[in-house]
């Protein structure tokens, strides 16, 4: 009878942990679609709240379930619900992110799984590291979105002019917001522990 106890509840643990990572996933993709929508007024470009969001989600999350929340956003983004900065106005679903700005969206792949990673090494903790975890990922936002921009428009033309340069700013600007955020809610939820 004792075993089947411990069965049953960790079973019910098992089913409340799924629950828990599934409605934080979708929260996660919800929240980045809402941060695709939300554009700062910044010379020369407007700047969404994307990146600081994916940055965000790799180092609380994790890699695999910022991970999750990327693809689901992927997703909904193909299905085609207007969940990215341009939507519906520029196009939707597949037709959008075949357009010039479709490499950065695949860039927040590999840059929730590294902020995801640097973040279980701790790296989140440490304004310095935190820094530099979300510098890292910013910039590896930008390598397939420069790659995709040029094939898309051809590399003839200023790629780095059209999708680096006038964003550079903004990004950083973002990067020590996150580096800012983050250290300080662990921070706080370590005291909140601790008490």
């Amino acid at each position: 009878m004792t075993l089947f106890n411990a069965i049953a509840t960790t079973d019910r643990a098992g089913a409340q942990r799924v629950a828990i990572d599934a409605a934080t996933v979708v929260a996660a993709s919800l929240l980045l679609a809402l941060s695709a929508k939300i554009s700062v007024p910044f010379y020369p470009v407007p700047l969404t709240m994307q990146t600081f969001v994916v940055i965000g989600l790799g180092l609380a999350l994790g890699p695999w379930r910022a991970l999750a929340a990327v693809l689901l956003y992927l997703a909904e983004g193909a299905a085609g619900f207007p969940v990215f900065a341009g939507t519906p106005a520029k196009g939707i679903g597949l037709a959008y992110m075949m357009g010039p700005t479709g490499g950065y969206l695949l860039g927040y792949i590999p840059a929730v799984m590294i902020g995801g990673w640097l973040a279980k090494k701790g790296w989140d903790r440490n304004p310095l590291r935190a820094m530099a975890a979300a510098s890292v990922c910013g910039a590896v936002i930008y390598v397939p979105g420069l790659l995709w921009l040029g094939t898309v428009i051809g590399f003839d033309k200023p790629v780095l002019q059209f999708g680096l340069y006038p964003f550079i700013f903004g990004d950083i600007i973002k990067a020590m917001l996150a580096a800012i955020a983050f250290p300080a809610a662990w921070a706080a939820l370590e005291g909140k522990a601790g008490r």
